[in-house]
């Protein structure tokens, strides 16, 4: 087995808060092959938001290590790109102009910046919108832009933090299912937040359950589930059993 693409040991946080330390995350280890696709969820409030925070490098950690193909990783880096779920857009930037704004900033030639621009808004299906503005799009179109835009400087990992969940019920579905129709064709090593365990279950690869707080690695659940995956698989019994399973893990788990 090779280096993984995403690797966490001995990672700790605290926060001081009036006068007490309250313990955020203490992982022992976990880690993502190159090319996987891993949902985390666990109790409300254990830390997962903090922990991929942690991962993008925008929070330091008090004790640990995290590293991107056996590289020790200290801040943000081109190496990881982070999805939030907040749109972030920027307003007066049409969807292209948006989606290579990170290439501009490296400096990347025009010629070379919209051949890539061309290459993302196909692949999430923005081709005919690329001259529209955000206040022109639905909520699920903007977060395809974000997602292409992050995309478009090719990170070795992508890590999203719930990035669907402001999303409408049926909105959230379809995006689900685009998603999982990038990562067959991108293969990027993807690490997804979020607090829905349907959503866990028909997206990932495998699902990391974590404890209350402080978050501890309560059990990985291997999601068994054939791909290409389509709506039709929330309805089998393999998908509810893994989904009844996570579950059941969570609600054994009693907040701190």
């Amino acid at each position: 087995m090779g280096t993984p693409a995403l690797e966490v040991v001995g990672l700790r946080k605290t926060y001081a808060r009036e006068g007490r330390t309250i313990e955020v995350l203490d992982l022992g280890r976990l880690s993502v092959a190159d090319g996987e696709f891993v949902t985390v969820v666990g109790p409300s409030g254990c830390g997962k938001s903090t922990l991929l925070h942690i991962l993008g490098g925008f929070i330091p950690p008090e004790a640990g290590a995290i590293r991107v193909h056996g590289r020790a990783i200290v801040g943000p880096g081109p190496d990881r790109g982070m999805v939030f779920q907040e749109f972030s857009l920027f307003p007066w930037r049409t969807v292209s102009g948006n989606v290579g704004w990170g290439l501009e900033v490296r400096g990347v030639s025009a010629a070379e910046r919209s051949a890539v621009v061309d290459r993302y808004l196909e692949l999430t299906g923005l081709s005919e919108f690329r001259d529209h503005l955000p206040g022109e799009l639905s909520g699920g179109m903007k977060q395809r832009v974000a997602l292409a835009r992050v995309l478009a400087f090719d990170p070795e990992v992508l890590l999203m933090d719930e990035p669907f969940g402001s999303l409408d019920a049926q909105t959230r579905e379809t995006m689900q299912q685009e998603l999982t129709g990038i990562w067959e064709r991108t293969r990027k090593t993807i690490f997804f937040v979020t607090h829905d365990i349907d959503e866990a279950v028909y997206l990932g690869d495998r699902v990391i359950v974590l404890s209350a707080r402080p978050a501890r690695l309560r059990e990985e659940v291997p999601v068994g589930l054939p791909r290409p995956r389509d709506i039709a698989v929330r309805k089998s019994i393999a998908f509810l059993e893994c989904r009844n399973h996570i579950w059941d893990l969570i609600r054994e788990e009693k907040p701190s």
